[in-house]
């Protein structure tokens, strides 16, 4: 019954899409190239709501309708035929030219291949003990691994039917109503398209010729606000509801201690810096090796390991001497004075006090205070200077320069970016404020840290070690790499494949099967996306022929909207076509159609793309196309029905909404990284 009713409203959405396609015929006069244009967008969209191959129904409407734009231009049949051939192998070969699609298959085989070490179900134990005591723990847990999972893999179905087999089936023995867990591994697993490194932004950056790196870098702090806003919301159904997601009890809370420790008499409860110590010297470690308890004792201290190095490091990075162009950054050049710089912003000005009576001599003036003699200008000499029997002067303004940089101390506080400071080149300087209170605050935040480790905490903390932290070191080599400009997405695309192959060997999964599946799976994915980057480009080629692009703009601009009534009309539009479409249809079939008129509304493809990246969101949440509900359906216990997953999924798809909203109103949330990094 359930799949009727989605049939009805498919085939729903169609008839509302044939009939607008038809009144848009029956209602034009005359059916000129640009509604011939929309005719054709219109029936690509049913085409592949019906199931037709997204990418070679593209292809296949692009060169039919391309062939009637050459024709119904004055053109033979067989020379449009030779110009529509033309068209294809000129937009298939700028596809395949596209040095930035080479990381799609990179990452793709990064992701797979972690999926396969088998990290996800230690990462969403650890991370579900580690926050027991959270309302909702295991549905906060569930949305932190997906997080964290769907940022090293991208792989939207993976994750999902993964954190379906694993989280699914704890939350429901925990009580936890059937429409939050299923909302929360939705939800959670569709992080992945947003989230760097994102497949989705990797096509919408070559689409719309936006850099990627800047991409990854807008994309980061969105992802995580909204990450934040879903974690948010479980707490607050757990908090206000808790029938919905009940607590853990105790016995599910419970760390075992290993026997070694047992054997020691040493309780969950005990603090472990010193229960370790007091082991190590104690009469009772006779029955345990003390190189046992040294190594436990070492994993106990690798907090403040990290510390120590940290510090050191940035104590040696702040007392670093000031090269020499930091050290001059106060002087100033000759001639200038001591206030104003040359309209010109380069060369050399004019000397100060020169005479304003000649501005289109071109040539240099007299000196400041020269005389008025007979060997001035019109006898055709050089006049000397003021002065010149008694001794030579110095030229306006030189009592500003100084000793060059090696003989002479720099002004105090220049280009030290720290109040006060008089550290002069080869010199250590002296630590500024702000490093003393980030010291006391990571130090007081250590102390706090073994204050409460107890030994339960030690375990959570050992099992993070083997899970979180692998995973998390992929993702800042990858995405760091990228963010500060030390490689190119492609060559950051290699280091993480890279890393998939050295995660997957460290945990012994790196077996030929694996290698094998996952370069099958990345060949697919990867042929997928440059097939729907071809199909488009024949698409977008034959819309632009027909004038419906001109067409769209002229609809648009005879609108009169504003800016914030242009985002709202294209991002509802984007919101609605997530419904029956995958957000790779819409990003290759409509994102050419919206790009060209953000000039004329003075939006930045950037921030554009960020909000569209948060927006297509509701691609995997939306039915009846809903791939994650799909992808859940198939691995949830027979009792769990798809209704009661969309309905799961719809407050998801509002704190979505919000999210979009949020970064409208603080464009910075989006903007700030890259504006710092890149701008």
């Amino acid at each position: 019954m359930t799949i009727k009713k989605e049939l009805w409203f498919g085939f729903g959405l169609m008839g509302l899409i044939v009939l607008a396609v038809l009144g848009m015929v029956l209602g034009v006069d005359t059916m000129t190239n640009g509604h011939y244009g929309l005719l054709m967008l219109g029936l690509v969209v049913v085409a592949i709501m019906l199931g037709f191959p997204t990418a070679f129904t593209l292809m296949g409407m692009g060169m039919l309708f391309a062939f009637f734009a050459y024709h119904s231009g004055g053109q033979t049949a067989a020379g449009a035929v030779k110009q529509t051939l033309d068209l294809m192998v000129q937009r298939a070969f700028s596809v395949m030219g596209n040095d930035v699609l080479i990381s799609i298959p990179l990452f793709v085989f990064m992701g797979y291949l972690v999926e396969r070490a088998n990290l996800i179900e230690k990462l969403f134990k650890s991370l579900h003990l580690a926050l027991a005591r959270v309302p909702g723990s295991l549905a906060v847990a569930t949305l932190v691994t997906c997080a964290v999972f769907a940022t090293a893999t991208g792989i939207v179905g993976a994750v999902v039917t993964l954190m379906g087999l694993l989280a699914l089936p704890q939350m429901l023995r925990a009580g936890y109503d059937v429409r939050v867990s299923a909302g929360a591994i939705t939800a959670g697993g569709c992080l992945g398209i947003l989230i760097p490194p994102s497949v989705l932004l990797i096509v919408y950056g070559a689409t719309a010729g936006v850099s990627v790196v800047q991409l990854y870098a807008g994309a980061f702090f969105p992802g995580l606000m909204l990450a934040g806003l879903y974690i948010v919301y479980v707490i607050l159904i757990a908090k206000l509801k808790p029938a919905m997601a009940p607590p853990l009890t105790a016995e599910q809370r419970t760390v075992p201690l290993p026997a070694p420790l047992v054997t020691l008499g040493l309780t969950t409860a005990r603090n472990a810096l010193g229960g370790l110590v007091g082991a190590l010297k104690g009469p009772k470690n006779r029955d345990v090796p003390a190189g046992y308890l040294l190594g436990q004792l070492g994993i106990a201290l690798l907090p403040a390991l990290v510390f120590a190095l940290a510090v050191g490091w940035s104590y040696r990075s702040a007392t670093a001497p000031l090269p020499v162009a930091e050290v001059v950054e106060g002087l100033q050049e000759m001639g200038t004075g001591g206030g104003s710089s040359s309209e010109s912003g380069g060369g050399l000005a004019e000397p100060p006090g020169s005479s304003d009576d000649a501005p289109s001599a071109g040539g240099l003036s007299e000196p400041p205070g020269a005389t008025d003699a007979a060997s001035g200008p019109a006898a055709g000499g050089v006049s000397e200077p003021p002065g010149a029997s008694e001794r030579v002067q110095e030229p306006p303004a030189a009592s500003g320069l100084g000793e060059p940089p090696a003989t002479a101390a720099a002004p105090a506080g220049a280009g030290t970016g720290g109040a006060g400071s008089t550290a002069a080149a080869g010199e250590p300087r002296a630590l500024t404020t702000n490093w003393w209170i980030g010291v006391g605050v990571g130090a007081l935040a250590l102390a706090v840290f073994y204050g409460i480790l107890s030994f339960a905490r030690l375990e959570i903390f050992k099992m993070l070690l083997t899970s979180f932290f692998p995973l998390l070191v992929l993702i800042l080599a990858v995405l760091g790499s990228i963010v500060f400009g030390l490689a190119t997405p492609t060559e950051a695309a290699a280091v993480g494949a890279f890393g998939g192959f050295v995660l997957a060997w460290a945990y012994r999964q790196l077996t030929f099967t694996v290698v094998k599946e996952s370069v099958f799976l990345t060949a697919k994915t990867s042929a997928m996306v440059c097939w729907l980057f071809v199909g488009s480009a024949i698409f977008s080629a034959a819309f632009a022929l027909l004038g419906g692009q001109e067409l769209v703009e002229q609809w648009v601009l005879g609108m009169n909207l504003s800016k914030t009534e242009f985002l709202i009309l294209s991002q509802v539009l984007i919101f609605i076509l997530g419904w029956p479409l995958e957000w790779t249809e819409i990003i290759v079939i409509f994102m050419p159609i919206f790009i060209p008129l953000l000039d004329n509304f003075g939006v930045d493809p950037l921030f554009f793309g960020l909000l569209v990246a948060l927006n297509l969101q509701t691609a995997f949440l939306s039915p009846p196309v809903a791939m994650s509900a799909f992808y859940l359906k198939g691995v949830a216990p027979k009792h769990v029905t798809l209704n009661q997953i969309f309905a799961g999924m719809l407050p998801f798809m509002g704190i979505q909404i919000v999210a979009i909203v949020l970064l409208y109103i603080w464009p910075q949330i989006g903007m700030w990284l890259p504006t710092v990094l890149y701008r």
